[in-house]
């Protein structure tokens, strides 16, 4: 026992003294950071083979994958999206990716993945012909979560030029022949996550979810529908945040609440620090397009968003009504509340829509420009009124964008390109933003199965709050 102890007390002292040595010879400060592992699930999938039929495992990093055909997700299974991956489609056919499973497109900042057509290129030019720009063309189909989907999780993804027409519909709630939607979803209990994110292009809705719990984030969405379309087109069976978005050239809205469908949870969105520009021109029926739109028994918050040249502003229909044969049918406008709103117009006509004539949106004492600058004391929501005192007036003053707006139309603006829309530190929508109500967190926050983080409504008003905490694109 003695010899054993003492054997054991000069190891000790030997390993104490090498420690020492060794303290004594590293000088640096210098931290050494190991990177996490890419998450990954099952087998790799070959790029060698086109993308086609069942799949599940993970596209890995860095690789391009070639799609062949309809890609499924069967129930139970997951696919995930290493950051770098990218997703080629022909051009030629309506593919699409079928989630009855988990889909998780995980790209990073430095990382986006991409879902694409190689062989087509964005033409962005102000003012160019839309019945010629590819973003309206819709060269493959979609993403579908099916009834039965769990999780679609898009981080740091590019969506471009999907939306096209389906031939044999791979989806159950599609029919034949339809004009697809870049994303969409028919499960109430699924699901789905789009975060600082780019959809670019569709003939329609770039994203129209018939079912879901989401939260919709810090995203940009370009070139949203041809003559129709909006941002986020909701339906029945929804509930979730929109918030953080950019907003340019929607045909009709930006995002759009309704609760056609009759499905439950009854419709529940908040719509908060977004930056909508240019939206509604492509859409000619009277009534209908502009920025923000609650009805047909929708309900939820409208606060902080900020509105340039929409030829319309936060829209809600109070009394059924019919617009050039598009029946209109009222919002629970019992449950929605909203102020702190933000309009900016550079025409006497959009001037005198910010509250729209017919509708019953009611005027915010918050809002921006102060509706008693140019309102009557005797206005009432949905009346005709003298906008003429407020053109031009309250600019946002954006870092990179011309106001008072400079194209021929106002809805010649259709892109983001070399524009920039973060505040400048002057800007009047800073510091003028509503934060006292909770967001709806109705998805988990997770690295992988969930949102990265539920940014909380912002002091400043619009997409780009001065903290840094908005949209990072």
């Amino acid at each position: 026992m003695k010899i054993k102890f003492k054997l054991n007390l000069w190891a000790t002292i030997v390993v104490a003294g090498l420690a020492s040595m060794l303290v004594a010879c590293d000088t640096s400060t210098e931290e050494v950071v190991v990177s996490a592992p890419l998450f990954k699930v099952g087998q790799a999938v070959s790029t060698k083979t086109p993308l086609s039929g069942s799949i599940k495992g993970t596209l890995l990093s860095d690789s391009t994958y070639k799609v062949g055909g309809d890609v499924f997700i069967n129930e139970g299974d997951t696919l995930v999206i290493q950051p770098g991956a990218k997703i080629h489609f022909p051009g030629d056919k309506p593919y699409c990716f079928v989630v009855k499973g988990s889909l998780l497109s995980l790209g990073t900042e430095a990382k986006p993945v991409y879902f694409t057509v190689p062989s087509v290129a964005k033409t962005d030019i102000l003012g160019a012909d839309p019945t010629t720009d590819p973003a309206y063309k819709g060269f493959w189909g979609g993403i579908y979560g099916e009834t039965t989907f769990k999780n679609i999780i898009i981080k740091w993804t590019h969506l471009e030029f999907g939306g096209g027409k389906l031939g044999t519909s791979p989806v159950s709630y599609m029919a034949n022949g339809a004009t697809s939607y870049v994303l969409s979803t028919k499960n109430p209990d699924g699901i789905l996550v789009l975060e600082d994110s780019w959809m670019y292009g569709c003939i329609d809705d770039p994203f129209r979810p018939f079912g879901c719990k989401f939260n919709v984030m810090r995203n940009t969405f370009e070139k949203g529908g041809f003559t129709g379309g909006e941002s986020m087109n909701i339906k029945s069976g929804n509930v979730g945040i929109f918030a953080y978005n950019l907003i340019v050239g929607s045909a009709t809205n930006g995002p759009k609440a309704s609760n056609n469908g009759g499905v439950n949870p009854q419709t529940n969105v908040q719509f908060y620090n977004n930056t909508i520009i240019a939206s509604g021109f492509r859409r000619s029926s009277a009534g209908r397009g502009g920025s923000i739109n609650f009805e047909e028994g929708s309900r939820g918050v409208y606060y902080n968003n900020l509105m340039v040249n929409c030829k319309y502003g936060p829209r809600i229909v109070g009394a059924t009504a019919n617009y050039n044969g598009n029946a209109l049918v009222v919002a629970d406008t019992a449950n929605i509340k909203g102020g702190y709103n933000y309009c900016y117009v550079d025409s006497l006509k959009i001037a005198n829509e910010i509250y729209p004539t017919g509708f019953a949106t009611k005027p915010s004492v918050n809002d921006i420009p102060a509706p008693n600058s140019f309102l009557p004391a005797t206005y009432k929501p949905g009346a005709v009124y003298d906008g003429s005192a407020i053109v031009g007036k309250n600019n946002p003053m954006f870092v990179n964008f011309p106001l008072p707006q400079t194209t021929k139309k106002m809805g010649d603006v259709s892109f983001v390109g070399s524009f920039n829309f973060r505040l400048q530190a002057t800007s009047p929508a800073i510091g003028k933003g509503y934060t006292g109500f909770t967001p709806l967190n109705v998805v988990p926050v997770s690295a992988t199965f969930g949102s990265s983080a539920i940014t909380p409504p912002n002091k400043d008003i619009g997409a780009y709050p001065s903290d840094g905490t908005g949209n990072k694109h």
